[in-house]
């Protein structure tokens, strides 16, 4: 592959990567408490669209705050996984193979 042709290809992919990015505010992840008492929702972006919190919740603020970190630690994880495992199946399905790069992907 020429040098203009890996460089369009490189746009290309780079485009593709930005749509994903795009198309991963709309995917929603959903963690909760194990009671359900309470609950987060947020992006595969890791930006936080929901929070509810059982008026029993609101009576213990240390418990809450557990809850707090450990239920929006979890709901972070889980995007994490789907933003990367989507950033890099894009990534490796469209990257042109440049010598001394292949490492990068594994």
């Amino acid at each position: 592959m020429d040098l203009m042709g890996m460089m369009g290809k490189l746009k290309e992919t780079q485009n593709k990567i930005e749509a994903t990015k795009k198309r991963l505010d709309t995917v929603l992840i959903d963690e909760q408490s194990s009671d359900g008492l309470f609950k987060i929702t947020m992006t595969a972006n890791r930006k936080i669209t929901a929070v509810t919190i059982a008026d029993e919740l609101l009576e213990d603020k240390e418990q809450l705050e557990d809850y707090l970190v450990l239920v929006v630690n979890k709901a972070i994880e889980k995007a994490t996984k789907v933003n990367e495992a989507e950033l890099d199946a894009v990534a490796k399905m469209d990257m042109p193979m440049i010598p001394g790069m292949d490492n990068l992907f594994k």
